[in-house]
């Protein structure tokens, strides 16, 4: 499955967890069978082409996650995880808010 997350740098390892608008850089976590499979980064989602992305998870719960909704995107809010690595380790044990209507 396809994860986007909005980040602050390119590194997959200190790359932190940003609002969508203060990013720099968009990651795309390959996360399948309870481990990371690769991490790519954007400079806008757009960037991806179009394709399927299973999940977005956003840096708090008041950020504007319609959108995403309307793309068919599972919306997650992190608690206090800021690093990637920290942020698919609590998504893999279901500690990740999720957001809904």
């Amino acid at each position: 499955m396809l994860i986007w997350i909005p980040v602050e740098g390119s590194d997959k390892k200190n790359a932190t967890i940003k609002p969508q608008l203060e990013a720099s850089q968009w990651a795309l976590v390959d996360f399948d069978a309870g481990e990371v499979r690769s991490v790519k980064f954007y400079e806008n989602r757009e960037a991806l082409g179009g394709e399927w992305v299973d999940f977005i998870i956003l840096a708090n719960k008041f950020e504007n996650y319609m959108d995403f909704m309307n793309e068919g995107m599972m919306v997650l809010v992190v608690r206090e995880e800021e690093t990637i690595e920290d942020i698919m380790t609590a998504f893999k044990f279901k500690e990740l808010d999720e957001i809904g209507l």
